[in-house]
């Protein structure tokens, strides 16, 4: 079963490394104070550590928050490194991000001598 992150609000990546042993209370004050974003707004907020292979995902419902984990049995991830920044991701770039591809894929320019 795969789960839509997209589906549920705006999702957020938080670029550089977070410290993974923090739970909802320290990276819902992190979004509150370094990003002056709410994090009781409905929207996802995504955190990634040094290894590259895993990150968390925190959602408020409405209720309580959710806090969900997903880890990559092989490969990493591609995320972005400054750590003062957050992006708003698109849902496209949310679902490249949950099969474990970039969410900037670089493309090469063709050039044209190639078509002769």
């Amino acid at each position: 079963m795969a789960i839509h992150l997209s589906d549920l609000g705006k999702v957020y990546l938080v670029c550089g490394k977070t410290d993974m042993r923090q739970g909802i209370d320290s990276l819902a004050y992190l979004i509150k104070r370094q990003f002056e974003l709410d994090p009781f707004s409905g929207q996802v907020f995504l955190f990634c550590g040094g290894r590259k292979d895993r990150f968390k995902a925190l959602y408020w419902d409405g209720q309580g928050f959710w806090l969900l984990y997903k880890r990559f049995e092989n490969g990493k991830l591609t995320w972005p490194n400054d750590e003062h920044e957050v992006k708003a991701l698109t849902s496209e770039q949310v679902d490249w991000l949950m099969k474990g591809f970039s969410i900037s894929p670089k493309i090469n320019p063709t050039n044209s001598r190639d078509f002769y």
